[in-house]
């Protein structure tokens, strides 16, 4: 192995490749429905890896295999230098887990909840310690409070320090921001960031694109089981060869409609229409928009909410699955 950091007691305590994580050929089934199907995948250290796809496309369950939570059909998992299924119990002493829900003890206050913890896992759980972790997750003032006093997001936040109480080499961290409103999304995301400022490498799961974008060093995307690209979002957004979506309406007064191959027009790569609505992917923005109007003006056509956007890792998705990321 080359050199490069020192990472706890045990193996964890030799030094260890750039690449934490290592999957090959990773497998799982449940029946005739196959969950995982070949996945290899490497996460280096230090950086924030997303693996981003919609409900159901074995997220969660390649995120339990590597956390030594399950058993794989086939395929091998190194983490941190051990193998997630025959050294899973070794494994858990590095890692901390944040899973999609987590259940507390509603009557204990934050900081018992820290304490406790710290205690399970025979951790530092010393005043400096817990004031630390508060801190990160900006629960401070709530330190008294009992966790069934704290908003969603506060919980949130909770369950996410509680997956750093042992002081972890690798967070994994499942859809961390699911059914919270904008502003705690924001505030899980600025606690993400303060984990990688720690120098800690994190694996998480999501299926909001805009999340992947602002967080990931690294995203790959998955659907039906299997990883379909996998590199940097600008990288793949880049990969398109495209300079935005042109979004309109169209309206006639007479009902008549834009019965026309958009695909002619000017820049247009491909085309959606659903009913009065369209969407077109183009080379160039200019052009296209140009066209359009002018189109629609020779046609007697209204254009009603026209807007451009940026490319982004939807577009991504929808290129290499041909569907909406959260269909």
């Amino acid at each position: 192995m080359n050199p490069a950091i020192q990472i706890g007691n045990g193996k964890a305590s030799e030094t260890i490749e750039e690449v934490v994580i290592r999957i090959e050929g990773l497998r799982k089934s449940y029946g005739e429905v196959v969950a995982v199907d070949g996945v290899d995948l490497t996460v280096n250290r230090g950086e924030v890896f997303g693996i981003l796809g919609p409900n159901g496309a074995g997220k969660t369950t390649t995120l339990e295999m590597i956390e030594g939570l399950r058993k794989p059909d086939a395929g091998e998992i190194e983490v941190a230098g051990y193998d997630a299924v025959r050294e899973a119990e070794d494994l858990k002493r590095i890692i901390g887990v944040q899973l999609q829900s987590t259940a507390l003890f509603d009557y204990l206050s934050v900081e018992e909840t820290l304490r406790l913890f710290s205690d399970l896992y025979g951790t530092d759980g010393s005043p400096v310690r817990i004031q630390q972790l508060l801190e990160i997750a900006s629960l401070a003032k709530k330190a008294k409070a009992r966790v069934d006093e704290l908003s969603g997001g506060q919980q949130h936040r909770l369950s996410l320090i509680l997956a750093l109480i042992n002081d972890p080499w690798v967070v994994f961290l499942d859809e961390p921001t699911t059914g919270l409103d904008p502003q705690a999304r924001h505030n899980v995301w600025d606690l993400v960031r303060k984990i990688r400022d720690e120098k800690k490498t994190v694996l998480l799961t999501t299926h909001y694109m805009e999340e992947a974008e602002e967080l990931c060093d690294r995203v790959a995307i998955m659907d039906h089981g299997r990883m379909l690209v996998c590199d940097t979002p600008l990288t793949l957004i880049r990969s398109l060869k495209m300079d935005a979506t042109v979004l309109a309406s169209v309206e006639a007064d007479s009902g008549e409609q834009l019965e026309v191959d958009l695909d002619l027009l000017p820049g247009v790569t491909s085309e959606e229409r659903e009913a009065s609505d369209l969407r077109l992917q183009t080379e160039n923005v200019q052009a296209t928009v140009t066209s359009l109007m002018s189109l629609a003006a020779e046609r007697g056509l209204h254009l009603k909410d026209l807007s451009v956007r940026s490319v982004n890792l939807e577009d991504v998705f929808i290129s290499y699955t041909g569907r909406g990321l959260r269909d």
